[in-house]
């Protein structure tokens, strides 16, 4: 019978993923804050920027495990779209903007770490009728690297989760704000967990309200049927991990379908699971606190495993510069 990995524990005791030498201002991390490199706890934003003061921001998320990169590269390109998709202009190219990432990882020596960064409005311009142009906007640059971060642990994934469908939210619709960016527009994510909470689950995912599923929190979603997976293809985040996870299904010769899928194939489905960069793949065997098929599947953990492994051993990685880091 094949077992899940136990990845966080072969994290803490792997020799590759031992932390390299660093400056004892950056232990919990670093950050970067319009042009400069800081300590993580020396790291502010003004409070008169936009992305804070209405969400109006697009952001991203790579990590690093074994002193590599994962999928860099798609992880910039998807945050150039959503960039244009919201009318926002990164100050740094493409180059600076790795330079960057890789400097903050640098900084702290770690091997394993959550790498985000985002571009924001900035201020309002001085002249009301400014703010009809996105281009009279200071749109500014922050990012930060801290050791990474798993949605559950792997106790919790061996036993799989237990998800909660939200009855009182739906995800905001596409027709306004483009899901494909990803974006700080996430109230609704944030209160389903708290209801997901109220009602004794692990984690939440939401609907269209029109009976068709979207995504979860942080995460996309992936229901297994007759040994055929679906994932929602409308509503949600163009997933790099849900991405990774069609090509490794694909890999492992099953069909796999990016289509409309309902709130009736979750609670039938043979196998559930979440996907996320902040993890990788969940599973899921929870229903509102009800079992379904035998828990966490076999397809469930073939693809976890096949996940790491590939992962581990350089698979779409580039390796941080750690002697190249900012001084």
């Amino acid at each position: 019978m094949v077992e899940l990995l136990p990845v966080s524990e072969l994290i803490s005791n792997h020799p590759a993923h031992i932390r390299e030498s660093f400056h004892p201002d950056y232990e919990k991390g670093a950050g970067f804050v319009i042009d400069k490199v800081k300590p993580l706890q020396e790291t502010n934003i003004p409070i008169t920027d936009l992305g804070f003061m209405r969400a109006d921001a697009v952001y991203d998320v790579v990590t690093v495990s074994r002193g590599k990169f994962f999928k860099l590269e798609n992880h910039q390109k998807r945050f150039a779209r959503s960039c244009s998709r919201m009318r926002l202009t990164n100050p740094y190219n493409s180059d600076q903007e790795a330079k960057i990432l890789n400097d903050l990882v640098a900084k702290t020596g770690l091997k394993d770490a959550f790498v985000w960064w985002c571009v924001t409005r900035g201020s309002n311009p001085n002249f009301p009728s400014d703010r009809l142009n996105p281009n009279k906007f200071n749109n500014r640059f922050f990012a930060f690297a801290v050791p990474y971060i798993f949605i559950k642990e792997d106790k919790d994934k061996v036993k799989g989760i237990n998800l909660y469908i939200s009855q009182d939210y739906i995800r905001i619709p596409p027709g306004s704000i483009d899901p494909r960016a990803k974006n700080f527009c996430q109230l609704d994510l944030a209160m389903s967990l708290f209801e997901a909470g109220d009602h004794g689950a692990n984690w939440s995912v939401l609907s269209d309200g029109e009976g068709a599923l979207v995504e979860a929190p942080g995460c996309n979603i992936f229901v297994v049927k007759d040994n055929q997976i679906s994932t929602p293809n409308i509503g949600c985040l163009e997933g790099i991990t849900r991405e990774t996870t069609i090509e490794l299904a694909t890999e492992m010769n099953l069909i796999v379908k990016t289509r409309r899928v309902t709130i009736e194939e979750l609670q039938s489905a043979d196998e559930v699971f979440l996907t996320s960069s902040a993890g990788g793949i969940l599973p899921v065997s929870f229903l509102s606190g009800e079992q379904f098929g035998e828990g966490v599947g076999p397809i469930t953990k073939q693809i976890h495993n096949l996940y790491w492994k590939k992962r581990w051993d350089g698979w779409e990685a580039q390796d941080v510069d750690y002697l190249g880091g900012e001084n």
